[in-house]
């Protein structure tokens, strides 16, 4: 055999293979297993936790401890609401000191009203810069009252209220309802529903 035949001769497979690698399920499943196992296990002792036994002793002091701890409770309620309803008092309080302060100042000037009204009700002079001036000052001190909240009653024509109206004459006169206000000699004020001043009135019928 020549050389070359030697050479192209096909080499020999060889006897030794490779080995292959093994399949990892097995393992796996050994490790989910296990898994399973100890979260059963967990599980067990957590219920063996919760289950426990106490003595007739515990068992009637945790029950002092739980009415304790409802009369407690109940108190901290009973605070609290009456401390809102002292607050809420409180602040009524307050804001009835207020309106009776404001009333009395607000009182002090329905004198100077009354007088600037009378002055402004006279005829004549119409074009005096003096009646012009007071005219001014009167439409002033209205929106100066109206802006406070005060409210003028003049109730010509209407039924006679006791609570709002002072009644110094009676008249009896057909061409009026029964109780209705003839005529106003001095005009009321209100404050909100306050009274500061009586209307004083003449009452017909």
């Amino acid at each position: 055999m020549s050389k070359e035949q030697k050479n192209n001769k096909a080499p020999e497979s060889d006897p030794v293979q490779k080995k292959q690698p093994e399949s990892a399920a097995p393992q796996e499943t050994a490790e989910s297993a296990q898994t399973a196992e100890k979260k059963e296990a967990a599980s067990a002792e957590a219920r063996e936790a919760e289950t426990f036994t106490v003595t007739r002793e515990e068992m009637e002091k945790m029950e002092g401890l739980a009415g304790q701890l409802a009369a407690l409770n109940d108190q901290h309620l009973r605070l609290m609401a009456e401390y809102d309803n002292y607050r809420k008092r409180t602040q009524k309080e307050k804001e009835s000191i207020y309106q009776d302060a404001k009333a009395d100042t607000i009182q002090k000037f329905l004198e100077v009203y009354d007088n600037l009204e009378r002055a402004v009700s006279q005829e004549g002079d119409e074009d005096n810069v003096h009646k012009k001036g007071m005219t001014m000052i009167f439409h002033e001190l209205e929106g100066i009252l109206s802006k406070l909240g005060v409210t003028v009653v003049d109730p010509v024509g209407e039924p006679f209220d006791p609570e709002k109206h002072n009644a110094v004459l009676h008249i009896e006169d057909e061409n009026l309802g029964e109780n209705v206000v003839s005529q106003v000699f001095q005009k009321g004020f209100l404050l909100g529903d306050k009274v500061i001043r009586h209307a004083t009135v003449q009452v017909a019928n």
